[in-house]
């Protein structure tokens, strides 16, 4: 039969057994999993310990399934200390009696902490919420510590509970399921920080050195948003809001509410000596000077080469290195972790907004009857410049006619 050993230090291993062994051959396997001596073993079961060495598994009503919990044998039970916060790793210049007895001390471990910067960051990494409550003050810190020990005990209890417990208890069941569950993810983030470490660091993101209309940017490349954006601040110091479309213009709502200024149709952009052709939408409170979208890097079949770290501009081949950590203000890293995960959003936001100025203006195209139209046509004048005059006259076709006439005259040129 197989029997599941747990400690209290949460070492849990299984053995496979037969019924009829004896206690303490039992004892001697489960010495050579925990290194401790057999003698010193003490066998739990159903919350009572097992005594008689020489009587058998199935004497004591063990059976298939069944949870043991072995603890060492300890001299003066009195002595035996209880689960406290793990600030272990923190050095006390004391005897070790005194040491134990001040580990609890809120006020003791936050000097501890003030004169080992190091602790102090690894407690500002593993727990956020104790290092908030350090900067607030002593009396926070006291409180927020002295809830956490408080809930760690109680966790402990209930493990203890749980071990000692009939196995087939559903609460029991529950309890161990919830430790298995934890287990298993403290084991997996363990592996990670010990062979990927490099998982828990922060990416520097994507920005390349380009200019617009010949003035330096400092572009944030994201292949997963849909449209190129420019902030209104950006479109002034490159001296382009001349350009802006206010027709374009709306509210991206999905990421807040962003109110969109317009859309640039046409701007040149040049990457290292390329100038290339690109549209912008312009946001009014974008705190990202410009952010290439999928638009413009399908448009010149743009790759992304992490390994060379460069982005290849697949119509003309040229490269142009992403920037260093470095090289990039301080505040555009701090935007851009915070902005990659709204992209998206914003892009949908964005698109919606102009899906929606395309209808507004087919509706205006369409207001007009289809007869003055075909009658302006029918002086040689095109329908785009009939619908553009009636627009701009209100709808009037006597003076739609006179303006369309008006532009057909050509003034004679001097020879």
């Amino acid at each position: 039969m197989q029997l599941t050993i747990t400690t209290l230090d949460e070492h849990i291993f299984t053995l496979q057994v037969s019924p009829e062994m004896e206690l303490e051959n039992l004892k001697a396997l489960c010495s050579v999993e925990v290194g401790i001596e057999s003698s010193k073993i003490i066998v739990m079961f159903e919350g009572k310990p097992l005594l008689d060495d020489k009587k058998q598994l199935k004497d004591y009503k063990i059976k298939e399934g069944d949870v043991l919990l072995i603890q060492p044998m300890l001299a003066n039970p009195s002595n035996s200390s209880q689960p406290v916060f793990d600030f272990s790793n923190i050095q006390v210049p004391s005897s070790a009696s005194e040491s134990t007895d001040r580990r609890d001390d809120p006020d003791f471990i936050r000097n501890m902490l003030l004169s080992n910067p190091e602790q102090l960051s690894l407690l500002r990494h593993n727990n956020p919420a104790l290092a908030a409550a350090f900067d607030a003050g002593p009396q926070e810190f006291r409180r927020v510590l002295t809830e956490q020990q408080k809930a760690r005990e109680e966790q402990e209890r209930l493990r203890i509970r749980m071990l000692l417990s009939d196995p087939f208890d559903s609460e029991a069941q529950r309890l161990i399921d919830e430790e298995i569950r934890r287990k298993n993810i403290d084991s997996n983030m363990e592996a990670a920080m010990e062979y990927h470490p490099e998982s828990y660091g922060q990416v520097t993101m994507l920005y390349i050195n380009c200019k617009v209309n010949g003035y330096p940017v400092k572009a944030f490349i994201d292949s997963g948003a849909q449209s190129t954006i420019m902030s209104k601040n950006c479109a002034a110091r490159c001296h382009i809001t001349r350009l802006i479309d206010t027709r374009w213009a709306g509210i991206a709502k999905g990421v807040g509410i962003q109110k969109i200024v317009g859309r640039i149709h046409l701007c040149q952009l040049q990457i290292e000596n390329d100038f290339l052709a690109s549209s912008f939408t312009i946001l009014e409170e974008q705190e990202m000077d410009m952010m290439l979208g999928l638009d413009m890097l399908k448009r010149h079949q743009c790759s992304i080469d992490l390994k060379r770290n460069v982005l290849v501009i697949g119509t003309t081949g040229t490269e142009t290195r992403f920037l260093s950590e470095g090289e990039i203000p301080s505040h555009l890293r701090n935007i851009a972790t915070k902005a990659t995960d709204d992209d998206s959003a914003l892009a949908s936001a964005i698109n919606k907004s102009i899906l929606e100025a395309q209808e507004k203006q087919q509706k205006q195209t369409t207001t007009y009857p289809e007869a003055v139209i075909k009658e302006l046509c029918g002086y040689g004048f095109s329908r785009e410049n009939v619908i553009q005059e009636l627009q701009r006259c209100g709808g009037n076709k006597e003076q739609a006619l006179a303006a369309l006439l008006t532009k057909g005259i050509q003034m004679p040129k001097n020879k």
